[in-house]
């Protein structure tokens, strides 16, 4: 199971650091283009971008580790382990993009963390 661990830890890293560069190419390319569109000038500004193509690289390596998790373990267990990425997400928000992370959200990381080691508990 440590295996699976490690896999899901590096597949929710990876997957959050590429969403973080996603927001930020998605977000620099809005202060040229404006909002996303399905326009064709916004979608090649946008897909050019190399913050975007990054995010989306790490995104993808993350599906890869993601593979390994799911091949190893049942979906139903592993799945839910996925929520991880929110509480995860709450740090490079807060410090890279300068989001406001309120009490609620803290709780609300508080309680995924509580439903993961629920599913955890006993699992060899």
């Amino acid at each position: 199971m440590l295996l699976v661990y490690g896999l899901l830890f590096t597949a929710c890293v990876l997957t959050v650091i590429g969403e973080v560069m996603l927001k930020i190419g998605v977000s620099h390319v809005s202060e040229r283009v404006g909002a996303f569109s399905l326009s064709p000038s916004v979608l090649f500004t946008t897909f050019t971008d190399w913050r975007v193509i990054l995010g989306f690289a790490l995104v993808f390596g993350g599906s890869l580790f993601w593979l390994g998790v799911i091949s190893r373990v049942e979906l139903s267990f592993a799945y839910p382990l996925l929520a991880l990425n929110y509480v995860i997400l709450l740090i490079p928000s807060r410090f890279l993009l300068n989001e406001t992370i309120t009490p609620a959200r803290i709780v609300g990381a508080c309680i995924i963390v509580a439903g993961v080691i629920v599913i955890t508990w006993g699992q060899k």
